[in-house]
C-alpha cells in the first residue's frame, strides 16, 4: 500500500536521507509563508476589510482536515439561526476564467465541477439555503455576496492562508490521527506554512481525535487561548453512482472493495471502509482535486467488482465511464459536539 509524505506521521532514518534535497525548498517556502503573514499582521500590506463579518476555516496541513465540511456546518449553523450567510471557496482546480461564479443561490445550484471546483459542488448541496460563490479573489465574491444575496457574514472555505482579506474568526483545523504530519514544511512535509501561524488561530476544531502528543502539546503551546472543537465524521449511507435507493453503512460489512479516490489523504477513506467491516482488495488513486476523465475508470472491474468512492469525487464522475462496474458513492455528515455552544460564541465574536 503506498503512503507518500501527506500520509506518513515519522520519516525513518533512510527517508530522512531520501528527502534531505528538499530542505532548502522547505525552508525557502516557509520564508516566503512566514513573510506574508507578517506583511498583513504589521500593517506593511493592510487586508482588504469587507462590509461584512468574515469567518476563515482552514488549516495548516495540507488537505483532509475536514475544513470544508465544517464550512459548511458553520454557514449552515448561523443561517438557521436568521444570519443572512454565504460561502466562499477558491474553487481548487476549475476551468473557469471568471473572477466569480455563483455555484448555488442557496435554492438552485448553477455551477459544475468542471467550472467551479469539486468543494464548491459540495458545498453547494450540505448547506441548503446558503449561496455558494467562487473566485480566486475572496474579496471579490464577499462583495459580489453582498451585492446580490444582502450576505452579513462570509464563511471562507479554506482561508487561513488568505491574508489579503481581513477575517474576524480563523477557525484552524486537524485531522486527530494526522495531526501535524512529520512537522515539516513544503515540500518537505505537510505545512502550508511554520506552525508559529497557529498564535492567530481563535479556535482549533479537531476532527476524529483527539490529537495525539506532542502534537496536542505544540498546538496548545501557540493558541493556548483558542477554543477547542472536536468533530466526527459519520458514515451517513452508500448509494450508487448511477442513482436510486441508499444503503446503509452496515451494507459494506464483510464486502471486498475498490477504492476509487482523488483525494489529499485517502488513508482518512481507508480507515471509514475498515470501521464498516470492508476489505479494500484495491485502489485506484489520483492527486488532490484530480479531473477526472473516462481513461482513469478503463478495467475496473477485472480488479474488484465493487467499487466505493468519496461525494467530492462522485461530482466530477460519468457514471457511463464505469461501464457496468458497481460504484457506491459514500455519504458523510459531520458532528460537533457542543454544537449550539459553539454558535453562540461564534455569534458573540462576530458581534
Amino acid at each position: 500500500m503506498r503512503v507518500g509524505w501527506l500520509e506518513r506521521r515519522e520519516d525513518t532514518p533512510a527517508q530522512r536521507l531520501a528527502l534531505a534535497p528538499l530542505a532548502p525548498c522547505a525552508w525557502l517556502y516557509g520564508a516566503g509563508a512566514w513573510l506574508a503573514r507578517t506583511l498583513c499582521e504589521r500593517g506593511l500590506r493592510a487586508p482588504r476589510r469587507l462590509p461584512m463579518r468574515v469567518v476563515s476555516v482552514g488549516n495548516l496541513v495540507v488537505g483532509g482536515t475536514g475544513k470544508t465540511p465544517f464550512a459548511a456546518w458553520l454557514a449552515a449553523g448561523l443561517a438557521r439561526r436568521g444570519r443572512k450567510v454565504a460561502l466562499a471557496s477558491r474553487g481548487h482546480g476549475r476551468r473557469g476564467r471568471e473572477p466569480v461564479v455563483v455555484v448555488s443561490d442557496g435554492r438552485f445550484v448553477h455551477g459544475s465541477a468542471e467550472r467551479a471546483g469539486d468543494e464548491p459542488m459540495w458545498l453547494a448541496g450540505h448547506a441548503p439555503g446558503v449561496p455558494v460563490l467562487v473566485g480566486r479573489d475572496r474579496g471579490l465574491v464577499g462583495l459580489r455576496a453582498l451585492s446580490g444575496f444582502g450576505s452579513e457574514v462570509l464563511v471562507l472555505d479554506d482561508g487561513f492562508q488568505h491574508h489579503r482579506l481581513a477575517r474576524d474568526v480563523d477557525f484552524v483545523c486537524f485531522d486527530g490521527a494526522f495531526g501535524l504530519g512529520n512537522g515539516s514544511i513544503l515540500p518537505r512535509g505537510p505545512l502550508r506554512e511554520p506552525a508559529g501561524a497557529l498564535r492567530r488561530a481563535d479556535a482549533i476544531a479537531v476532527v476524529d481525535g483527539p490529537l495525539r502528543e506532542p502534537d496536542a502539546s505544540r498546538v496548545r503551546a501557540l493558541a493556548p487561548s483558542a477554543r477547542e472543537v472536536s468533530l466526527r465524521r459519520r458514515t451517513v449511507s452508500l448509494r450508487s453512482l448511477e442513482g436510486g435507493a441508499e444503503v446503509t453503512p452496515a451494507w459494506l460489512e464483510g464486502r471486498s472493495v475498490g477504492l476509487l479516490a482523488g483525494v489529499a489523504r485517502p488513508d482518512s477513506v481507508r480507515r471509514t471502509l475498515a470501521a464498516q467491516g470492508a476489505r479494500v482488495v484495491a485502489e485506484r488513486l489520483f492527486p488532490d482535486h484530480h479531473r477526472y476523465r473516462a481513461r482513469d475508470l478503463a478495467g475496473l472491474g477485472a480488479q474488484a467488482s465493487l467499487w466505493v468512492t468519496t461525494e467530492k469525487d462522485a461530482v466530477k464522475l460519468v457514471p457511463a465511464w464505469a461501464r457496468g462496474v458497481d460504484v457506491r458513492v459514500l455519504a458523510q455528515s459531520l458532528e460537533v459536539d457542543a454544537g449550539e455552544a459553539l454558535l453562540d460564541w461564534l455569534e458573540g465574536r462576530l458581534r
